[in-house]
């Protein structure tokens, strides 16, 4: 008999290893796991954000190459149908992309709703610039070039310069023509209106010895775009290429 029945102690290993099996979640070789969900149901903000805007907005918001989604000023000029209109709709002929599937991006309304609440829930001080009567977050003046050059120099250079007068908030200028070229109107205004805290950037506020008016704002974004280089059309490159034959 005992040749042919198992021991109470190869009993009892073999009940301890299908405990151990079962504590560890173990599944059976070739079992499928639980499925993924389709990328268009995907509804979790830090899922989203993670997989559409973290590569130029940060990790966390801010140090990426784009504006920083998690300074609250931002959100407070910008407002929640600001961000939402951005994230769908990108900014034309610039690096923003349109992430709504109606303007050819891939997330559906209700993503795009999810990430433009989300960034305001999570980064967004609704009073922070209560009574603050900031300049409005899209321009609605025409700007004066010449004006904002004037602006410009007087309160910008001290870091935007080659020898700029604040060493401790060098930024380098930012009148570089290829700059200027991949930066839209809206995204050099959002730059001087929201600064960029985490790089020594003052916003509006702290950029002159007063407040920035709406008109100082428009004037300087005015100036410049007006340095950036228009590409030359087949035509006119063409017609140059006849003048030397």
């Amino acid at each position: 008999m005992s040749g042919t029945t198992p021991t109470t102690p190869r009993i009892a290993l073999v009940l301890a290893g299908c405990m151990m099996l079962v504590l560890a979640g173990c599944r059976a070789p070739g079992k499928p796991g639980p499925a993924e969900p389709r990328p268009d149901r995907v509804m979790e903000f830090a899922k989203l954000y993670k997989q559409n805007c973290a590569a130029c907005h940060g990790e966390e918001g801010k140090r990426g190459l784009a504006v920083s989604l998690s300074n609250p000023v931002y959100i407070a000029i910008a407002g929640k149908e600001a961000v939402l209109n951005a994230t769908a709709k990108g900014g034309p002929g610039k690096l923003m992309p349109a992430f709504a599937k109606s303007y050819g991006g891939t997330l559906t309304d209700a993503q795009i709703e999810v990430l433009a609440d989300g960034i305001v829930r999570h980064w967004g001080q609704p009073q922070l610039l209560a009574g603050k009567n900031p300049p409005s977050y899209a321009a609605t003046l025409a700007g004066d070039a010449a004006a904002g050059n004037a602006a410009y120099t007087a309160y910008c250079t001290r870091c935007h310069a080659e020898e700029a007068i604040d060493k401790t908030h060098i930024a380098g200028p930012i009148t570089d023509a290829n700059y200027l070229a991949l930066i839209s109107d809206q995204g050099l205004r959002t730059a001087i209106l929201s600064g960029r805290p985490e790089e020594g950037m003052p916003d509006w506020r702290g950029i002159a010895p007063r407040p920035l008016t709406d008109r100082q704002v428009t004037d300087i974004v005015a100036w410049l775009a007006s340095l950036r280089k228009t590409p030359a059309s087949p035509n006119t490159a063409s017609s140059k290429e006849k003048s030397h034959e």
